[in-house]
């Protein structure tokens, strides 16, 4: 039998020789300032359904043909994440049944309230049996994500021309946004 003190030394030359041997050797610790983080973030922006009571004046009910909401976009009040902001792109669905044709004109606005770029379409009229969908994406990248990145507010305008007091319908409207950073 061997002593236990000359079995305990194979052992302490082998675990040093594996600390000393291990896959760290290979590590750069420098290129730790390279490391890019590049998640994806996906927001619901707006979404509401009207129907022909939201076209009257709610004071003379009269029939109004256009109809404004605002929406801030509080996530992107951020320096961290405008700075890190890269790609952003913008799904608008409207469904609608009233039986007119509806304009949507969507403005993206800067906190004194300019104009940073807008999306603009028509709703085709539609009817209760069958629906007009219009499903429509807008993307900004390169040089039009600073646009993105100074828009605090979404403002959203739709107008009913030849509309009436008689008009009976919905519009449905949902949007969302993917934003891509880069950190």
């Amino acid at each position: 039998m061997f002593p236990l003190k000359s079995r305990i030394i194979p052992f302490i030359a082998i675990g040093l020789s594996l600390i000393l041997t291990s896959c760290f050797k290979d590590v750069d610790f420098e290129q730790a300032q390279d490391i890019k983080l590049a998640p994806d973030l996906e927001v619901d922006l707006l979404f509401y359904q009207l129907n022909e009571n939201d076209f009257l004046d709610s004071e003379t009910n009269a029939f109004s043909p256009v109809i404004r909401d605002t929406v801030r976009l509080e996530f992107l009040d951020d320096d961290y994440i405008q700075d890190g902001l890269m790609y952003a792109e913008f799904r608008f669905r409207h469904e609608n049944s009233f039986p007119n044709d509806i304009k949507s004109k969507i403005r993206f606005l800067n906190k004194a309230g300019r104009e940073q770029f807008s999306v603009n379409y028509d709703i085709p009229a539609g009817s209760t049996d069958s629906l007009s969908v219009v499903d429509t994406l807008h993307v900004m990248e390169g040089g039009n994500i600073e646009k993105v990145r100074r828009s605090i507010l979404m403002v959203v305008e739709l107008e009913m021309p030849g509309g009436g007091k008689d008009i009976k319908g919905e519009l449905d409207f949902s949007s969302k946004g993917l934003f891509k950073f880069e950190f």
